[in-house]
């Protein structure tokens, strides 16, 4: 493969740059925090937070700059691009620490939809290109990452849906949440739910973006809410992926800003009359990070090559960086850290949303024991998804 950007590449990567390095400043970030107020938890309680969980303008700048388009479908107005460019997105996004639900909308739904869905099913991503809508997608249950034990039982013209989905990200504040679903005598289906239809209750975030336990205690969902019309496991098979390699793209962003962070502060930082970074401890524990970093970065790269060229490893390739994600980085991130002293700790200096949003990531892929396993399987398997 080829590591090197095309042209039209790196425009979006310049453009995104950009629109975050205006809208996502340290000052903006902060605010936002402070209008922040957690979910409750595990009571379930809405959080108590005026304005929306994200932020809005940097949203709405992202949508008029055409990059909430990015992987849209031509026919919806977006540019039809694919998982390398959603990658420069979300990698960026995770690189300014910028609070906007970008993955939830575009990995978790909009790439799904616009690769299985219908026309009718298609033409719902267009309020999302302008910013004017939410998405999201129940990529978790209680267990192993990427099990599905929820059933979808044909009923009349429709079906019948049960389960629990966990740690779904936006749940309350979608407009649409996608649930695979195991379909009797068929595969898995990916069904296309309102929010009001099933009970929602709050989880635990490292973040200010929400979580939320999906629970479906027979809900009811018409033929044309199955996307695509077919349970064969194809959309299932796109979510998983797009889940993992948008989840690993935001890791790889984080750990550069945590890893540029660091670099400024122990070349700045004095001790004994030295900078910290000419202790050659201090020197290799930067080593180690970068180390980390590159990893992750050759294996998010090489995963959304092979799945923009439909290669049979793309799924063992990302399995790979998501392992990555999980442990080496999040041992650089406590590096970072520690690094730092006791500001490293401290939030109103930037580190922690890094580090946040680095176990953020982890958790959302499933930890590094389940990635290990999961890539034992493939192994096993031949590479089969």
């Amino acid at each position: 493969m080829d590591f090197n950007l095309d042209e039209t590449q790196q425009e979006i990567k310049g453009l995104v740059a950009d629109v975050l390095g205006r809208e996502a400043t340290r000052e903006r970030l902060e605010a936002f925090e402070k209008s922040a107020t957690r979910p409750a938890g595990e009571r379930g309680e809405p959080s108590s937070r005026s304005g929306p969980p994200y932020d809005e303008a940097t949203w709405k700048a992202l949508a008029q700059a055409g990059l909430l388009g990015l992987v849209l479908p031509e026919d919806v107005g977006g540019a039809g691009l694919g998982p390398v460019e959603l990658a420069l997105l979300l990698r960026e996004i995770g690189l300014h620490v910028a609070p906007v639900p970008a993955h939830a909308s575009l990995a978790l739904a909009a790439v799904p939809i616009a690769r299985h869905g219908t026309a009718e099913q298609r033409a719902l991503l267009a309020p999302l290109a302008e910013g004017a809508t939410i998405l999201t997608g129940a990529y978790r249950e209680p267990g192993p990452a990427g099990e599905i034990t929820a059933t979808a039982r044909r009923d009349g013209d429709g079906y019948v849906l049960n389960g629990v989905k966990t740690f779904v990200p936006y749940a309350r504040e979608a407009s649409l949440i996608l649930v695979p679903a195991r379909v009797e005598g068929a595969g898995v289906g990916v069904f296309l739910i309102e929010p009001a239809a099933a009970a929602i209750t709050g989880q635990p975030s490292a973040t200010s973006e929400p979580l939320s336990r999906v629970a479906l205690d027979g809900v009811r969902a018409g033929s044309d809410a199955l996307l695509g019309g077919a349970a064969d496991g194809a959309a299932w098979d796109t979510l998983r992926r797009s889940a993992v390699a948008g989840a690993v793209a935001i890791s790889s962003g984080v750990i550069e800003g945590a890893l540029e962070l660091t670099k400024e502060y122990t070349r700045t930082r004095e001790q004994f009359d030295r900078a910290l970074a000419q202790f050659q401890a201090v020197t290799m524990q930067i080593s180690d990070v970068y180390i980390a970093k590159r990893a992750l970065d050759v294996a998010v790269w090489a995963g959304v090559w092979r799945l923009a060229q439909g290669a049979d490893d793309a799924e063992e390739v990302l399995t790979v960086a998501a392992y990555n994600a999980c442990d080496p980085v999040i041992k650089a991130l406590y590096t970072c850290q520690h690094l730092h002293g006791g500001i490293g700790l401290d939030v109103t200096y930037p580190l922690h949303r890094y580090f946040a949003w680095g176990r953020h990531c982890a958790h959302l892929l499933g930890g590094a024991d389940d990635r290990l396993d999961a890539l034992g399987a493939l192994i096993a398997s031949g590479g089969a998804g």
